[in-house]
């Protein structure tokens, strides 16, 4: 089974999936939806067609000082709306501070084309946020 991550976004949703072990985190795709969750919501369903996902990992947009940002109530509302079309799929939430900057720093370090940035920086925010849940998982584990 897979945990697919999700960087949850006003116009555009990144996807990260894991590998069937649950080693490695790849990029997925980003899904231009420019606000209709309907789209996202189909194109999740397709993906659960692919590959045998029992998790969603979604980041929540928390501030450096750990409060709710504007965004939180519109993740929850997200995250409501996947509950309902998918019951059977656990929904794990994870602080996503800082990814979006750590995929800008790592689009940099790669020198990638700046037009090309737009379309994967949401990606790529989704691969740190299902990292950052697999190293919370992980070290629940040892404990």
């Amino acid at each position: 089974m897979r945990t697919l991550g999700i960087d949850y976004g006003d116009a555009r949703v990144g996807l990260a999936l894991t590998d069937p072990l649950g080693f490695t985190a790849q990029g997925l795709e980003t899904i231009h939806h420019q606000g209709n969750d309907k789209i996202v919501l189909k194109r999740l369903e397709e993906i659960l067609q692919t590959y045998e996902i029992d998790a969603f990992v979604i980041g929540m947009p928390v501030n450096m000082n750990g409060t709710k940002t504007e965004r939180v109530e519109v993740t929850e509302k997200f995250i409501h709306k996947l509950k309902c079309k998918f019951p059977k799929i656990q929904i794990e939430t994870i602080d996503e501070r800082l990814t979006t900057v750590a995929a800008h720093r790592t689009m940099n370090f790669l020198e990638i084309d700046g037009r090309k940035k737009k379309n994967i920086v949401d990606t790529i925010s989704a691969v740190y946020i299902l990292e950052t849940y697999m190293r919370k998982k992980e070290n629940n584990e040892e404990k």
